[in-house]
């Protein structure tokens, strides 16, 4: 009885040492396993952390570019408008220059460009100017001949071809046709005209109210707000109307001051 149970207590410890080195070899076969595995397996919270990092990464890389892409495209606006602060492929020195140029109206669209003088027909611009003729200046000749009628305003004088005796406002001067006439004073052209009796004519304005009036021209080269010197041509002398026909060529003077009629004679050289 004893040997039985001796011999099922050795049976069980076989047993039971069998167990536990099958435990053993089952354990470290599954040590070794996962220490194998552990060499490739990658730990998804570290992964997960490490596509953050790349995200936000690439998201300031594309911010970065976008701002610099937007700074140049603002500045090459700015570049173009010429408002701009910066100057990108020029110097300080040559924005002031441009400055400058537009200011004085000398280049660029926002010029303002100066008035120009009044021009005549054939004559060069001239500019404006002050007119002063007093009562102590004298007058030029238009032309040089003899007073074939005179200023008489006070009395009635004849005229040859109306054969008839009135008032003269102005004097009549013996010429030739086409001769030149001259401007008697510094003044500006008020108007350019023609009427049966006078012909063509110029009247001037000498200034302080004076005005002078030239009459049976041809070929006047100025035109209403010219302004001429003492001495420029007017015209030349026509062929007299149907009024001064028995007269023959010449040239009508007239001055008024205030509107009223003087005598040019009084106030020539």
């Amino acid at each position: 009885m004893k040997n039985k149970v001796r011999q099922m207590f050795r049976d069980k410890l076989f047993l039971v040492m069998l167990v536990l080195g099958l435990l053993t070899i089952v354990a470290a076969a599954g040590v070794v396993t996962i220490q194998r595995g552990g060499g490739t397996e990658e730990n998804p919270y570290l992964s997960m952390e490490d596509q953050e990092s790349l995200i936000a990464e690439e998201t300031k890389e594309e911010a970065g570019q976008l701002a610099g892409a937007s700074e140049m495209e603002k500045a090459a606006q700015e570049e173009e408008n010429g408002s701009g602060g910066r100057d990108f492929g020029g110097s300080g020195e040559d924005s002031a220059a441009r400055q400058a140029d537009t200011a004085d109206g000398s280049t660029g669209q926002g010029k303002t460009e100066t008035e120009a003088a009044p021009a005549g027909a054939g004559n060069d611009a001239a500019a404006a100017r002050m007119l002063n003729f007093s009562d102590a200046d004298r007058l030029g000749w238009p032309v040089r001949g003899s007073v074939l009628i005179d200023y008489s305003m006070d009395a009635t004088t004849y005229f040859a071809t109306l054969e008839q005796y009135k008032c003269s406002p102005g004097i009549v001067l013996q010429s030739e046709v086409s001769t030149p006439v001259y401007a008697p004073a510094a003044a500006r052209v008020l108007e350019v005209g023609s009427n049966e009796e006078l012909g063509n004519y110029v009247t001037l304005d000498l200034g302080n109210d004076y005005t002078a009036i030239c009459g049976q021209l041809k070929e006047i080269p100025v035109a209403v707000n010219d302004y001429v010197d003492e001495g420029s041509l007017l015209g030349y002398v026509a062929e007299p109307t149907k009024y001064y026909s028995v007269e023959g060529p010449n040239v009508y003077f007239e001055l008024t001051c205030g509107g009223s009629p003087v005598d040019p004679l009084d106030y020539m050289e």
